[in-house]
């Protein structure tokens, strides 16, 4: 008897029925770059297909995701030069632009798509950093915590969903559960950054939301994950989840598969993976220069985010797939 393990191949129906993971809408989040202004969209050149929306596009933007499956959005601010400054103070006003735009989304759409706000200053520092430096270019800790707090409130206060703090400071998730809890925000979920390695595959995002020219030649590794290393990631989740997080994201995805399948091993909570823009952005250039097909190889790497573990996936192509896996054209 010769055992002939390629029947459970030959028909397409055959290969469908048998299909252990399946990309499916519901599985994305869709980023979204917010700036100021009316009736703006800015095409970013890093990364092909995805752009830059005033409010007013970012609702119809919006509409689309949810009238395509698309169960979440994490929005990005794009804050003018002006704003910045070295104690981020503008991520604590309660009328930024990502607080205005979680009203005019709230006010649109209710809780028919659920909002995540990015938590980290990043985008609102004048040196680039996730956090507040002192005069040797250090990252304090216990100081951004405290500024974490206010902006994490501030969020929580314009009406989103999901606060995800993204940047890896210690004591972050217990410190901005305690401030939501104690201003009575019990049911707002936080999505931990629970391992976020400093990796170079970030820089079109950073391009995207003008940090790129503030962080200049400096780097983050003194505060996200060595990618050298394949244990201090528990450490992190352990801790995060002790400290009351609801949910966790990896990050990278396509280059960190073996982390996440460790942490999904090992940890009952959801897990998000986040194909993070370079992943994203070398897929679609490949796929420009005739490569591959982007749609087959976006798949492909989506689904391989879903066998290591990944319960949702955060994604710059996230409508494009949504539309091919419901067959829109």
């Amino acid at each position: 008897m010769i055992t002939r393990i390629r029947r459970n191949r030959k028909y397409p129906w055959m290969r469908d029925l048998f299909a252990n993971h399946e990309i499916k809408a519901k599985d994305l989040i869709l980023p979204i770059f917010l700036i100021e202004g009316i009736n703006i969209e800015q095409k970013i050149d890093s990364l092909p297909g995805v752009s830059r929306f005033s409010v007013d596009l970012a609702i119809k933007e919006i509409q689309t995701a949810i009238s395509l499956g698309i169960k979440a959005i994490i929005l990005f601010p794009v804050i003018e030069q002006g704003l910045k400054s070295n104690d981020a103070i503008e991520a604590t006003n309660e009328n930024n632009l990502i607080c205005r735009a979680v009203k005019a989304f709230k006010n649109e759409y209710g809780d028919k798509i659920g909002i995540i706000c990015d938590v980290a200053l990043d985008p609102y520092t004048s040196h680039g950093h996730d956090g507040i430096i002192d005069n040797e270019g250090y990252v304090l800790n216990d100081e951004t915590v405290e500024i974490l707090c206010e902006q994490a409130l501030c969020l929580a206060k314009a009406g989103c969903h999901v606060i995800a703090p993204s940047d890896m400071m210690d004591g972050r998730v217990a410190a901005i559960r305690e401030i939501l809890d104690r201003n009575g925000f019990i049911n707002v979920s936080i999505m931990s950054y629970a391992a976020k390695y400093a990796s170079s595959f970030y820089n079109p995002f950073r391009n995207a939301v003008g940090s790129d020219s503030n962080l200049k030649k400096a780097d983050k590794k003194g505060y996200q994950l060595d990618y050298r290393n394949n244990k201090e990631h528990f450490r992190e989740v352990y801790q995060d989840e002790k400290e009351g997080c609801d949910m966790i994201i990896i990050k990278p995805a396509m280059l960190y598969l073996d982390i996440l399948q460790s942490v999904s091993n090992n940890i009952n909570l959801p897990i998000i993976a986040y194909q993070v823009s370079a992943e994203y952005a070398m897929l679609k250039f490949a796929s420009l220069n005739n490569s591959f097909d982007f749609m087959d190889a976006m798949i492909e790497s989506l689904t391989s985010c879903k066998r290591a573990g990944a319960d949702a996936i955060i994604c710059y192509a996230a409508i494009e797939v949504a539309k091919y896996v419901n067959k829109v054209i």
